[in-house]
């Protein structure tokens, strides 16, 4: 049997997009190599999502939203950006956006869940779990793999959503840039004495940068960026002296901090690759871009990447299109790559260049840093272009 797609990793892009792609009737095979468990009840992995509102209305028409439970659910109403050891920042506020606030904070693991369990009455879509694939590969009229298991799947088209490492697209020969910035990102959630009134902090100090983000029940999740080679000595701490550091870090801003979760150590390694698309193959999530965090856009863009391609595939469906029908032409799929990349890259390289600055410890780089900080505050078209960038608003 052929079938329509089949779709490598079940990560929230790759089950996003195949929810994005159920009411077409297409015939989708999910592959995952995890057990069914990791997607039914996904483990919490510390990382709390900074979703714009472009992603939330994606899947608010995806009927995943609503399968979140709102205590995983907080909002982001205000945002500071802190240089150093200078009281100046950077700010950002939800008045004038014609929104309520700027973003959402919801946990990664319980956005996999829901879009898991959007899936369950779509027969037409089958997920199969730890599936491991071998070989790939695409003739003149199909995509094939090979598994673990020495089964041989077929189908149309081959969809790559499984990380920024990703086999497949290995596998498919597209060349990829990556970038190690010799860092370690760190992510926890912590309790704190006084209200953080939904306010989100991006701090960068020097060596390190410390981003603390508003949840529910006066909760807030740390994210500590710092070089690789110091960040053994912060994951040996205990509890009360990590609470400790990040308090001073903050200058005690939340008042007493306390440690609620264990720390997750995540190495940040950025990728691009050379095209979204291939002969009956594409990129979306992580596969296409993996993105620093620093900018809160990784999740966002896989997202919209998924979307986008879903879209582009309806389209090519539809009766009197240019490809005949033919959802997975090069027309479709490099209509798709072109329209993504062209997103994508002024924020992966802007992102990079930004990292680049806060890290670097030179005078200039100081100065400079001092400087965006007052001209993105000053200059109305430059803040407003900032969060726009920042929320997705004006891409609804």
């Amino acid at each position: 049997m052929i079938h329509d797609i089949i779709v490598v990793g079940a990560g929230p892009a790759g089950l996003s997009f195949a929810r994005d792609m159920a009411e077409t009737g297409l015939s989708i095979v999910v592959l995952e190599k995890q057990p069914e468990k990791a997607l039914s009840a996904p483990a919490y992995d510390g990382r709390e999502i900074a979703l714009t509102h472009l992603s939330h209305r994606i899947l608010n028409d995806l009927d995943v939203w609503d399968r979140i439970p709102q205590a995983r659910k907080s909002l982001i109403k205000k945002a500071h950006v802190l240089n150093g050891n200078s009281p100046y920042a950077l700010s950002f506020h939800h008045e004038g956006t014609g929104k309520e606030n700027l973003g959402f904070m919801v946990s990664n693991n319980a956005i996999k869940k829901a879009a898991y369990d959007s899936l369950g009455k779509y027969k037409n879509i089958q997920i199969l779990t730890e599936k491991d694939v071998l070989k790939l590969g695409t003739d003149a009229q199909k995509g094939w793999v090979e598994l673990a298991d020495e089964k041989r799947l077929e189908a149309r088209l081959i969809v790559a959503a499984d990380s920024r490492f990703s086999a497949t697209r290995r596998m498919m020969g597209i060349a990829t840039t990556m970038l190690d910035f010799g860092r370690t990102c760190v992510v926890c959630t912590m309790d704190v004495e006084l209200p953080h009134r939904q306010t989100a902090y991006e701090c960068f100090h020097f060596g390190r940068t410390l981003a603390v983000l508003p949840l529910n029940d006066n909760q807030v999740s740390i994210v500590v960026t710092l070089r690789s080679e110091d960040s053994a000595e912060l994951l040996a701490m205990s509890g009360d002296v990590f609470s400790a550091d990040i308090e001073r870090r903050v200058d005690r801003r939340f008042g007493a901090m306390k440690l609620t979760s264990k720390l997750f150590p995540y190495p940040l390694v950025a990728t691009f690759a050379e095209t979204f698309h291939a002969h009956k193959f594409a990129l979306i999530g992580d596969a296409a871009v993996g993105m620093h965090p620093v900018t809160a856009h990784g999740f966002n863009l896989g997202l919209r990447g998924a979307h986008a391609l879903a879209n582009e595939i309806k389209s090519a469906l539809r009766p009197g299109g240019d490809t005949g029908g033919d959802f997975a032409s090069n027309t479709t799929l490099g209509r798709y790559s072109r329209k993504h990349r062209r997103i994508c890259l002024p924020l992966y390289h802007g992102t990079n260049a930004l990292v680049k600055l806060y890290t670097t410890e030179t005078v200039p780089a100081k100065i400079a840093r001092r400087g965006l900080l007052r001209l993105g505050n000053r200059i109305g078209p430059v803040k407003r272009l900032i969060l726009n960038q920042l929320t997705e608003i004006n891409a609804l």
